[in-house]
């Protein structure tokens, strides 16, 4: 496609016959037991600002769970520094690997492919399983990853989709035409989830939703992600030329596991952008109350779907969705194969929906998980109340591709795949040929003993007893990525890659 984007997941973690678990030290563990005798350069952090927001101000303060604060009191004890908590990894393959408020959180390399970036997602999994089995062999009981979105208590955690864009694109612009695409979204990539769940606990225990996130949305924009979270998120961190370009930082999303309903909610989402800075959005597809239509979409039963438009118009996510469709038909900026995959696949899947969702087991998440959760209920003579469910639930979401319920449909050929398996294991250990992610996994995979940070803009090594600084924002251009490549493969000594690279 034509704009960098990638994916932050936070996994949920249970250890297997143990009652009680310090939910902080076991993330660390587990981010610390993948490939720990790789060289691990220190995470720049100095490069960060979540504070900084896009509304042209930086946020005094970042707002927390409740639960947040007792946690803090606990994590105290441990005396660990801010980097030992981190524990960031950054990966062969360009990704960063890292425990993120008491949850081991994979973030993908760049991508510009929506291909390679279902593949690095994927690969996230096998990196966590990894993992996760190496902690099992060492502690002696099992680990068990989840890439879900919710621990049936009140948290959720998130899973994050992040898209380059152009900084002349207004944010006020991209908020009013984002949004409804944003609420409307769900009927195609929501993970699904039996019970209605918020900050406040569990309620409706029996109720079948479409999204495991829709629940715990507050507020239509904000720089928060962690309390009162916002359908679009205000944070101004665009890990490139600050003059050019910002990211658009989605928090709105679940974690999928099935490949089609990630590709789907990336190239649809990538998609809506270009019409976006195009200033093409109509302001009629501005929903009436957001914020209730969201949590409407996700609980309605009869799948109908219905929404309030700003000027009064009752319509149907469906249709919303297919004003966004017939926009990016007409405006799409490139016409390359993927761009016409997402173009047909996404009409191709409204009228699935529109005709029997239950055609679309093993395509999308929610509904094949309401497939299986129905087949027991039916099986089994239970009430959809039965606690039961939320563990068959939560299995669904299990990354073991021995045991979990995703991984059986798929051995079963009861999912439909993207990507191979061989593909999803090269994502591993090899970055994106086509992104800045080359230069930072293959820097680190040859001269890893010699670097002394990394960001996802900048690296930094250490070399004949002084720091010698590459910044990877100018290789968003193609013309500067391809030099650097050509420098970085052409050189044996770190030396020699810098000075090619115009390092002195």
């Amino acid at each position: 496609m034509n704009r960098l984007f990638g994916i932050e997941t936070e996994y949920g973690i249970i250890l297997e016959g143990e009652a009680e678990t310090d939910p902080l030290i076991e993330s660390i563990a587990v981010v610390r037991s993948y490939r720990p005798e790789d060289p691990t350069p220190r995470w720049d952090y100095a490069l960060e600002d979540p504070f900084r927001d896009a509304r042209g101000f930086r946020a005094t303060e970042l707002l927390e769970h409740p639960d947040e604060r007792e946690e803090h009191q606990r994590d105290r004890k441990h005396e660990l520094t801010y980097e030992q908590v981190k524990s960031d990894r950054i990966l062969h393959n360009g990704a960063r690997l890292y425990n993120d408020h008491a949850h081991p959180e994979y973030s993908t390399p760049e991508c510009l492919s929506l291909f390679d970036l279902v593949a690095h997602d994927k690969a996230g999994e096998r990196i966590l399983l990894q993992a996760a089995q190496r902690m099992s062999a060492e502690r002696g009981s099992r680990v068990i990853l989840y890439k879900n979105n919710t621990d049936f208590q009140g948290h959720s955690y998130g899973c994050h989709d992040n898209y380059i864009m152009s900084r002349d694109t207004p944010f006020d612009r991209i908020k009013a035409n984002l949004t409804a695409f944003n609420v409307t979204r769900q009927v195609f990539a929501g993970a699904g989830k039996i019970g209605i769940e918020s900050e406040s606990g569990m309620q409706s225990p029996g109720t079948f939703q479409l999204s495991q996130r829709s629940d715990f949305f507050e507020v239509e924009a904000s720089v928060d992600t962690m309390h009162r979270r916002p359908l679009v998120n205000t944070r101004d961190e665009p890990h490139a030329d600050r003059a050019k370009y910002r990211r658009l930082h989605g928090i709105v999303g679940d974690a999928n596991m099935c490949e089609y309903a990630t590709a789907l909610k990336i190239g649809t989402t990538a998609l809506v952008l270009d019409c976006i800075e195009q200033d093409v959005v109509p302001e009629s597809l501005a929903l009436a109350r957001p914020l209730d239509a969201i949590k409407a979409i996700s609980h309605d039963p009869t799948m109908q779907w219905r929404v309030t438009l700003a000027d009064g118009t009752v319509s149907t996510a469906i249709a919303v969705q297919r004003e966004y469709l017939r926009l990016c038909q007409d405006h799409a900026l490139s016409h390359d194969g993927e761009t016409e995959w997402v173009l047909r696949e996404w009409e191709s899947m409204l009228d699935a929906l529109e005709r029997d969702p239950m055609s679309l087991v093993g395509q999308l998440d929610w509904v094949t998980k309401k497939w299986l959760l129905t087949t027991f209920v039916e099986e089994e003579g239970i009430e959809w109340s039965d606690p039961w469910l939320r563990g068959i639930d939560l299995e669904y979401h299990s990354i073991d591709v021995e045991t979990g319920l995703y991984y059986e449909l798929q051995k079963d050929d009861g999912i439909r795949r993207l990507v191979s398996e061989e593909r999803i294991l090269d994502a591993v250990t090899t970055p994106p040929s086509d992104t800045r992610a080359y230069v930072r996994g293959q820097s680190l995979a040859r001269f890893g003993s010699q670097a002394e940070s990394a960001q996802w803009d900048s690296l930094k090594f250490r070399v004949g007893g002084r720091t010698r600084e590459l910044s990877l924002n100018a290789l968003v251009e193609p013309d500067a990525l391809a030099r650097c490549r050509e420098a970085l493969d052409g050189s044996e000594q770190i030396e020699d890659f810098l000075r090619a690279a115009g390092i002195r």
